[in-house]
């Protein structure tokens, strides 16, 4: 086929042309496509080059009928970044779909062992009440937000899951550095007289030995599950309904010109993320530690302590491990 030499431009679409030597050229009529988007990895969220309109682009990190992962999309000369609510680890694989087109970013290989670990949980004793309102889990390092209830679960005596021992709340109760997670008992099956409770029955028994897991398989906000699987084993009394009563707390005051520290016998364990935050010595500077089984309050202050009177306040929403406060039962 011949072509006219003269011709340079280009048409999106056009019919035959003749040339001026009179040979017959025929162009045939076509459609320039544009390039499609291309996809990848930037800085824990996801690069998108090319045209797409940003109604039409969702992220995911999963398989199945899921969510998308909720964040943000900015335009800037590269094209257009999503920006994660939570960073996406390396090691997870992506899904994006551009207006029904999927595009499939792969984990990374992960390169580092499992450091991840449950530094404590609260309460830290070895009985809690049967009517026992929540648990602390402290980790060692963030961890990925959304897989609680995966991972965390309480066996009995005979190391069968508890069903429905916790309330599976959405969000999950994190601390802002992803570390601490707080996991409630339902509140429904605690409570005398609510629906659950009177049908079937409270999640722990007196008398009885149960283990609270958090498996290995939980990851880390980098990826890694946990080091090992994590039990805590405890034994369940009787429950506790009687409102905190400070006047039997026992006082050990320090010495005058002494860093001694003050102490605070409660008789009995208190919750503690509550107990540390709302028992203040107001106008003084120090630390607080809280003791074996947090049945008693220590504060060792940044300088020696002046002569004289001394207050301690105490925030009427301090709670037991039943949830019991000051002024009234958990249940009232």
């Amino acid at each position: 086929m011949h072509s006219c030499s003269w011709w340079t431009g280009v048409l999106w679409t056009f019919g035959p042309l003749r040339c001026p030597s009179s040979v017959l050229a025929i162009v045939f009529a076509f459609t320039a496509l544009a390039a499609g988007p291309a996809v990848s990895r930037e800085g824990g969220g996801v690069r998108i080059q090319g045209s797409a309109p940003a109604s039409e682009i969702a992220i995911y990190v999963g398989e199945g009928d899921i969510p998308a992962v909720l964040g943000s999309l900015h335009t800037d000369a590269n094209g257009m970044l999503f920006t994660p609510r939570y960073e996406i680890p390396a090691s997870v694989a992506i899904r994006v779909v551009i207006a029904g087109k999927q595009f499939v970013l792969p984990a990374e290989p992960r390169t580092g062992s499992r450091t991840a670990t449950v530094e404590r949980v609260y309460p830290s004793g070895d009985e809690i009440p049967a009517n026992q309102l929540k648990f602390y889990i402290h980790f060692s390092e963030p961890m990925r937000v959304g897989e609680a209830w995966k991972h965390v679960r309480l066996l009995d005596e005979n190391q069968r899951p508890v069903e429905l021992a916790f309330l599976e709340m959405e969000p999950e109760l994190w601390d802002a550095e992803g570390r601490r997670l707080t996991v409630l008992f339902d509140p429904g099956r605690i409570k005398r007289g609510v629906l659950p409770r009177d049908e079937v029955g409270g999640a722990l028994v007196e008398g009885r030995r149960y283990t609270l897991v958090a498996d290995a398989a939980w990851p880390s906000q980098n990826g890694d599950g946990l080091r090992t699987t994590f039990r805590k084993t405890f034994r369940v009394v009787a429950e506790d309904r009687t409102p905190i009563k400070t006047a039997a707390w026992q006082v050990v005051n320090p010495h005058a010109n002494t860093r001694e520290p003050l102490i605070i016998e409660f008789g009995e364990p208190l919750d503690a993320a509550l107990a540390a935050r709302l028992i203040t010595v107001p106008g003084t500077d120090g630390e607080i530690a809280l003791g074996p089984a947090e049945r008693s309050w220590r504060f060792t202050p940044a300088q020696p302590w002046k002569a004289g009177p001394h207050e301690i306040e105490v925030d009427t929403a301090l709670e037991d491990l039943a949830g019991n406060r000051l002024d009234r039962p958990f249940d009232f």
